[in-house]
C-alpha cells in the first residue's frame, strides 16, 4: 500500500494552492478556486485542495502535514525570504528528528523536518 493523496479542506483554496507552492509543490489539476491537486518534488505523493463549503460541512477538520527535506535548514530560510513565517524554529526532538512548524493559510500545521534513516528505522523501532 502507498500513499496517493492528502485531501484538505479551505474556505481559501486559492492562497492554500499559492502556499503549497511556494514550499515548493507542482499544481498538475488547477480548478481553482474549486479544487487543486499538487504533487510533492520528490516521491509520488500529491496534495489536493478541495473548497470548504455547504456541500462538505462534514469533512472540516485539523491536520498536521509533514514535509521532509534533505537541507532543513537552508529550506527553512529559503522560504523566510519568500515571506512565510514560522511558529517553531528548526530544533533537535528527542524523537532524533529536526523539526520546524509554520501554518497554511486555514491554520492546519506544517512540518518541515528533516529525520533521515530515523524516520522509518528509530533505534526504538519495533522488529
Amino acid at each position: 500500500m502507498n500513499l496517493n493523496q492528502v485531501t484538505i479542506y479551505s474556505n481559501k483554496p486559492v492562497e492554500t494552492a499559492e502556499f503549497f507552492q511556494l514550499l515548493g509543490l507542482k499544481i498538475i489539476v488547477n480548478s481553482l478556486p474549486r479544487y487543486a491537486r499538487l504533487e510533492c518534488p520528490d516521491g509520488e505523493s500529491t496534495l489536493s485542495i478541495h473548497e470548504y463549503g455547504p456541500a462538505n460541512l462534514s469533512l472540516r477538520n485539523s491536520i498536521v502535514l509533514y514535509f521532509e527535506c534533505e537541507n532543513l535548514d537552508a529550506e527553512i530560510e529559503r522560504l523566510k525570504s519568500l515571506g512565510l513565517e514560522f511558529d517553531e524554529e528548526p530544533s533537535d526532538r528527542t524523537w532524533l528528528w529536526r523539526e520546524a512548524y509554520l501554518k497554511d493559510p486555514n491554520g492546519n500545521k506544517i512540518c518541515l523536518f528533516y529525520a533521515g534513516d530515523n524516520r522509518k528505522n528509530p533505534p526504538w523501532r519495533v522488529k
